[in-house]
């Protein structure tokens, strides 16, 4: 980030649907963010689920071991006990974390009041653009359309490779589209 500012390079983030969380966190590094009228913004929180089958076991008089070595290198476990020590390793972890990510975003959005946004929850744009966490409201869509005249845009794209399987799958799937395309045109084109 410090070396893309230095390049005075400008980067607008643009969100569509959602910038919750991460996504979030990855936004507010741009210069500047708009946001769709419907978008989702914020949850600048942490969260770790952590289901425990460790009752389960017992009772059902299944052992399971965990080997380790440091004192907190597994401090709360899918299978095994979670001791109150190892409990509240992980909760110190949880919030040096949740610190680490409000002072990204103050850093990066100087103008947001942190103690108000910074507790998980989320807002749609026009709120989110109220407390400071995006600069306008415009769909990405608009932000091309306004940029096109003064700007060089690209359009970039992937494709995944297939394996094997994924190849003859999606060959299915379109031999069983235009037999059903055919169908339709067969029988009149009409289903109630």
């Amino acid at each position: 980030m410090a070396l893309r500012r230095g390049r005075k390079i400008k980067v607008t983030a643009s969100v569509d649907q959602v910038a919750a969380s991460g996504g979030y966190m990855m936004a507010c590094a741009a210069d500047r963010i708009v946001a769709a009228p419907f978008a989702v913004v914020g949850s600048i929180g942490v969260v770790a689920p952590v289901p425990n089958l460790h009752r389960l076991l017992k009772k059902n008089e299944i052992d399971f071991e965990e080997m380790t070595a440091g004192e907190f290198k597994r401090s709360v476990s899918l299978l095994g006990e979670i001791t109150p020590a190892g409990r509240q390793h992980f909760r110190e972890k949880l919030d040096t974390t949740h610190d680490a990510f409000k002072a990204h975003v103050a850093e990066c959005r100087p103008n947001v009041n942190i103690a108000n946004v910074a507790n998980g929850d989320y807002w749609l744009a026009r709120e989110a653009l109220t407390l400071g966490l995006v600069d306008e409201i415009m769909t990405g869509d608009e932000l091309l359309f306004r940029a096109r005249d003064n700007a060089r845009l690209y359009e970039v794209t992937t494709e995944a490779h297939k394996n094997l399987l994924q190849h003859l799958m999606s060959g299915i799937g379109g031999a069983a589209e235009r037999a059903a395309d055919l169908l339709v045109k067969r029988i009149g084109g009409g289903f109630a």
